[in-house]
């Protein structure tokens, strides 16, 4: 099953650079540059230095809103799938929070708190958190009651009661909104740069937006979105078939 979707993977790619190929071939370089040119302009991007600094730049954006998302996102969805009134407090917070425009929340950000730092990862967070806390509220009501009663019965000591009988459970809900938030974060975090920060892959794309450089935007995305996709592949998806392995 595994091999056969890894070769599904190679020849969707396969395809699509043929594809790409074929119709830069019909349309002027300037406007889409084939994938070997976009290539050769990644590597001297890469060898120049720029293109390394920038994304290391975007990815500690990313990591610190990621963090934060999660960690506040988790916090508070246990809570409101616990207490039905803390769930009756934020419920209408969270339906306008995921209901507000990423953009409106990037430019009352930079507005509130000025083009700083904490501003940009703070618009980006915010962004995140509503999703993480509704899937990480709607696991914990997903819970086994069984086995909550089964706790209180015994007095399970809350530590034990988390480790035990929450997590275990909760492993694919967390697990769901830690890829879906990667996935919409480094999004986010490239245009939060492009509005309001003088360096990253976001600010270095609207330099290149101004010199309508094609080539070295695709070259640019296409570097992001490997790192993304190898942070997916290599920690995200290890972590979750180990942490689900005991449901098989």
């Amino acid at each position: 099953m595994l091999q056969g979707s890894n070769w599904g993977r190679w020849l969707f790619l396969g395809l699509f650079l043929c594809v790409w190929q074929v119709a830069s071939l019909f349309v002027q370089s300037d406007q889409l540059p084939g994938p070997w040119e976009v290539i050769r302009s990644l590597v001297h991007h890469l060898l120049d230095g720029d293109l390394l600094y920038s994304v290391l730049v975007t990815l500690r954006r990313v990591l610190f809103a990621f963090t934060l998302a999660m960690i506040a996102g988790v916090v508070l969805g246990f809570l409101m799938g616990r207490y039905s009134l803390i769930d009756t407090m934020f419920d209408g917070v969270l339906i306008l929070g995921l209901n507000i425009p990423a953009l409106v929340v990037i430019i009352l950000c930079y507005v509130w708190f000025g083009l700083v730092e904490s501003a940009a990862v703070a618009a980006v967070a915010i962004n995140k958190l509503p999703l993480v806390a509704v899937t990480v509220r709607e696991g914990v009501r997903a819970i086994d009651r069984q086995l909550l009663q089964v706790g209180d019965v015994f007095r399970v000591p809350l530590v034990r009661r988390l480790r035990n009988i929450y997590l275990p459970q909760l492993y694919p809900y967390l697990m769901a909104a830690a890829r879906s938030g990667l996935s919409l974060i480094w999004k986010i975090v490239l245009v939060v740069e492009l509005l309001g920060r003088s360096d990253g892959v976001g600010f270095q794309l609207s330099v290149f937006f101004q010199f309508f450089d094609i080539k070295s935007i695709l070259a640019y995305t296409l570097a992001f979105v490997l790192v993304i996709y190898t942070i997916e592949s290599v920690m995200l998806r290890p972590l979750e078939a180990r942490l689900t392995r005991w449901r098989t």
